[in-house]
């Protein structure tokens, strides 16, 4: 099987790089082993959050400087970065996702449990406010789901009241729902929302919202709504006449996996092959070149491309190994960023910065990956599988995988201009 290109990793990195290259005519395979981490996220995406000592960042372009010398963006350098978030916010508006949200100021949204989080870009149905700043309602109504456990409203308006907002809690009574509502195990926010968008149920659920939005100015419920259909909320907000607002529920997050669907329903389209349930178990080099990769379903018939990149996640996605004694990245044996003695993996406290979430691949500073310090020409390393920086506390996982993919794209495309 050959391709221009082959990309080892399904999720945000992986899917953004193949649509920036596919839409430039290249024909690209991506080689996905399981779910997307995407199917585990919020649905808003993070650009650069917090300083180390905690504080939201309000401007994050004006904070690269401060960033260690390894941090991806550093690599790449501030203005290269720059362009890179707006190619990328580019691409996600072309795949039909509407944010807030713009690169050179973060915004605060609603968490599920009612905090506020500096973030870069959230859909449009989430709660957002600008940094400093409050809600832009007095009194809302957070409404639960009868019988539904992934979402307790009353948490979040503990925190929101605290924040000087009337708060209403109730629950939403729906018949449709009673059949699914019988099975806890699969009363889960997606088969929620596929009764909750059908046709026949959108006027039955906009006469409850009606009921329960008596002397508020808002509603905000879990993400429940608008799977397959973006326009949803807007819709239902306009029957209900007032702001209807969404946040994330427990994994699986509705958000999140709607991004995933649009994002590669766009590479299919484009004409890339999407190879789901494949692991990549080996490949083989020549001198500093990648020649063949091998995966579990196709046994020996390998996947040939010119250049191959590795987007294959962290921990979670089993892009880095960790062993009792080593962290290594398992198809290339890349050099990564780790601590050689076990204890300095982790802190003793879970609410500290872990020193393993920057554990990841080195690259050079075109972002090829290394091995004994010699760059392999045709590999391309992005999203989490990088090493350098911390994600959680930083606030930066998604930006690096945004980023770091259209940059690896861009690298790709000018190499095919100076062949031709």
């Amino acid at each position: 099987m050959k391709f221009d290109v082959a990309i080892i990793g399904g999720g945000l990195a992986g899917l953004t790089c193949g649509i920036r290259l596919a839409e430039q005519g290249k024909r690209c395979a991506i080689i996905s082993a399981g779910q997307s981490a995407l199917h585990f996220s919020s649905g808003s995406l993070d650009f650069l959050s917090y300083r180390e000592d905690g504080s939201a960042i309000n401007h994050p372009l004006a904070e690269l400087a401060a960033l260690s010398p390894e941090h991806p963006y550093s690599l790449l350098g501030a203005e290269c970065v720059s362009r890179m978030a707006a190619e990328a916010r580019r691409l996600l508006t072309d795949c039909g996702l509407r944010f807030h949200g713009d690169i050179e100021q973060n915004h605060l949204r609603v968490t599920p449990l009612g905090t506020l989080r500096a973030t870069w870009l959230s859909p449009t149905e989430v709660p957002v406010a600008a940094l400093e700043q409050p809600l832009p309602w007095k009194k809302i109504a957070i409404v639960g789901i009868e019988g539904f456990l992934d979402f307790q409203p009353q948490l979040a308006a503990g925190s929101l009241s605290d924040k000087g907002i009337e708060v209403i809690t109730d629950y939403l009574h729906v018949p449709a729902l009673d059949r699914l509502r019988n099975n806890p195990s699969e009363f889960r926010a997606i088969n929620i929302a596929r009764v909750l968008d059908l046709p026949e149920n959108t006027e039955l659920l906009a006469e409850e919202l009606i009921r329960l939005s008596n002397d508020v100015e808002a509603l905000i419920l879990p993400a429940c709504i608008g799977l397959e259909n973006p326009d949803a909320v807007s819709l239902l907000s306009q029957k209900v006449g007032k702001p209807i607002m969404l946040v994330p529920t427990l994994p699986p997050s509705l958000l999140g996996m709607r991004m995933h669907m649009a994002l590669r329903r766009r590479f299919q389209q484009l004409g890339g092959q999407f190879m789901p349930g494949d692991a990549v178990l080996r490949a083989e080099t020549e001198g500093q070149n990648v020649t063949r990769i091998y995966t579990r379903n196709h046994t020996d018939i390998p996947v040939v491309a010119q250049q191959v990149v590795l987007a294959s996640g962290s921990f979670f996605s089993n892009g880095l190994i960790a062993e009792f004694d080593r962290i290594h990245e398992p198809v290339f044996g890349l050099d990564v960023h780790d601590a050689a003695q076990r204890a300095d993996w982790t802190q003793e406290s879970m609410f500290s910065t872990q020193p393993y979430l920057r554990f990841g691949v080195k690259t050079d500073s075109q972002l090829r990956g290394t091995v004994a310090g010699q760059s392999l020409n045709n590999l391309y390393i992005i999203g989490a599988v990088l090493g350098g920086y911390d994600p959680i506390s930083q606030g930066c996982g998604a930006g690096v995988s945004l980023v770091t993919a259209q940059y690896a794209a861009e690298q790709i495309l000018a190499l095919s201009e100076v062949a031709a």
